[in-house]
């Protein structure tokens, strides 16, 4: 072989590589934004540093420096080659994406920002992670990602394209699998496991025990009330629970969380009985109550009679508020149905006792009408505590049909204390019973026998009520209105009004009732007039017989 020349020695070692190929070179020196690489050729490129960075950081590049580059173009417009660290490692990383898609490999890459329907990824070139994609549940926090380097595998790519889908879903669902089968081998009921909180619904939470949903229902989560799961968890938590149930063939996990402590109602009667003074916060309030916590997982409930001795609240809520400390006197409790009665105004002296020893029956007061009804009307005694004046209690003759035709709201009445009611916080009173029972005193304005008159107040199909004097009446029956037995209805004769006469013929002041008679007035006045009628006639017959004796003496 014939010796080369210097000439063709530098010829070849100045020659341009092939365009399109990579090539290596050293950074002879940092201008500016630019890094200038010699490739072994007549000239040097210029390419920017921009294209050495990885991520937010500057770049680290020096003089000296051997880097992989493309060789483009033998010159541009001013005569240096074009070179492209870029474009280099590009076809390094397409075939390496390649080379692991056909493997059925994995690649890392790491979180660039948020695109359109995911993230994308720097792979060592841009690769989309669609969002169905990037965890085995949504995420939330996208923003918690950014920066993170992750595993992923390559679903499909494009060259051509310039695009690559990632997944790493495929790999979590991959190490789930896994980790299902070793989760469920080791499955068994009692067995204290820990887990993360993957879901929560309205009747509890799904908790993730590696490959493996376990439910733990809201009955398991407390010994205590609990409104809704949110309140004792949240998605993402860490949480240590036992296995209740495993239903192997349906791979059905029931889980618990109060099975960790022991149930606090075994010792509820000796720690709270009866009579006992608990302190305890409001946790719900209901229509017929309100329910406090004295402690974790026991629960009393102070119904709304229990409330006050006086006040009667409309709704629990005009009395208590949830959050707030309260102490009351426990009533009652019962285990088995886990319930313990509380009592808040058994904390307070009863005032009842107070008042049935100040107001004795007999006692006179006067008060202020708070309410009228139509069976009564309530009377302020003290704060607090009403009288009722029942309808019954507020004449001893009328018969009141409604009370507000006689009184109305914020009258002064005066009235008599007729009973107390300790047991049952009932204050009777009454206006009647002021003035004495004219009932009582009847026989006396009226004795049996004796003539009256009176107004016809009401006709009926057995007889005539007759009005003796306001609100007493008295009763005349059918039998009783004529002697005539072949009037069939003689009350028929009578309308309301109408003035009549009637001897009392019987009073029952218990029954309040008066028998009267127009039969036997008439009889008594008629026998009278007979009885006149006869004595002028016997004085007529004795004059006559004197005068006929003087004439006869005469003649």
């Amino acid at each position: 072989m014939a010796e080369q020349s210097f000439a063709e020695l530098f010829e070849q070692s100045t020659a341009l590589p092939e365009e399109g190929t990579i090539v290596k070179g050293h950074v002879v020196r940092l201008e500016g934004d630019y890094a200038v690489v010699d490739i072994g050729s007549k000239s040097e490129g210029l390419i920017s540093l921009s294209e050495f960075q990885r991520g937010p950081e500057p770049t680290e590049l020096q003089a000296g420096d051997e880097v992989e580059v493309l060789f483009e173009k033998s010159e541009d417009e001013n005569g240096a080659i074009v070179l492209s660290k870029d474009k280099a490692d590009r076809l390094r990383v397409w075939d390496k994406i390649s080379a692991i898609a056909e493997e059925d490999g994995t690649i890392f890459g790491r979180v660039l920002g948020r695109v359109k329907g995911g993230l994308a990824v720097d792979i060592g070139v841009k690769a989309f992670l669609p969002g169905s994609q990037i965890d085995l549940r949504p995420v939330r926090d996208l923003d918690s990602l950014m920066g993170q380097k992750f595993e992923f595998k390559i679903l499909k790519f494009n060259k051509q394209r310039n695009n690559i889908v990632l997944s790493r879903r495929a790999l979590l669902e991959k190490e789930r699998e896994k980790l299902r089968s070793t989760t469920l081998r080791d499955l068994e009921e009692g067995k204290m496991v820990e887990g993360v909180v993957k879901n929560i619904t309205d009747y509890g939470a799904f908790i993730d025990l590696g490959g493996v949903d376990g439910l733990l229902h809201i009955t398991d989560m407390s010994w205590g009330r609990v409104g809704h799961p949110s309140e004792l968890f949240k998605v993402g938590d860490e949480a240590k629970v036992v296995v209740l149930h495993y239903d192997k063939e349906k791979e059905r996990v029931s889980l618990g969380l109060k099975q960790m402590s022991q149930d606090p109602w075994t010792s509820v009667p000796q720690r709270f009985p009866s009579g006992e003074r608990v302190t305890g916060k409001v946790v719900s309030i209901t229509d017929y109550g309100a329910f406090v916590e004295i402690e974790p997982g026991v629960e009393g409930l102070i119904h709304v009679s229990e409330m006050s001795w006086s006040k009667k609240p409309k709704h629990p809520s005009k009395f208590f508020e949830v959050g707030q400390r309260v102490e009351a006197i426990v009533q009652d409790v019962d285990v088995e149905n886990r319930r313990i009665s509380l009592s808040y105004k058994a904390t307070e002296p009863n005032p009842w006792d107070a008042v049935a020893d100040k107001y004795p029956p007999g006692t006179r007061i006067q008060g202020q009408i708070k309410n009228i009804t139509d069976f009564g009307v309530f009377v302020g005694i003290e704060e607090g505590i009403d009288g009722l004046i029942h309808v019954s209690d507020i004449s001893w003759t009328q018969r009141i049909n409604n009370p507000a035709e006689i009184y109305k709201k914020a009258d002064v009445v005066e009235a008599v204390v007729l009973h107390v009611d300790r047991d049952n916080e009932r204050f009777s009173l009454g206006v009647k019973q002021l003035t004495e029972d004219p009932w009582l005193t009847i026989g006396k304005r009226f004795p049996v026998g004796s003539v009256i008159k009176g107004k016809v107040t009401n006709v009926t199909d057995f007889g005539l009520f007759v009005e003796l004097e306001p609100g007493i009446e008295g009763l005349v029956r059918a039998n009783e209105i004529t002697r005539d037995k072949a009037d069939e209805a003689p009350q028929k004769k009578f309308n309301g009004g109408d003035e009549v006469k009637a001897v009392v013929l019987n009073i029952d002041p218990h029954e309040r009732k008066i028998s009267l008679s127009i039969k036997a007035a008439e009889d008594r006045e008629e026998g009278e007039n007979v009885r006149e009628y006869g004595s002028e006639s016997g004085m007529r017959t004795a004059l006559g017989e004197k005068l006929k004796e003087k004439l006869e003496s005469k003649s």
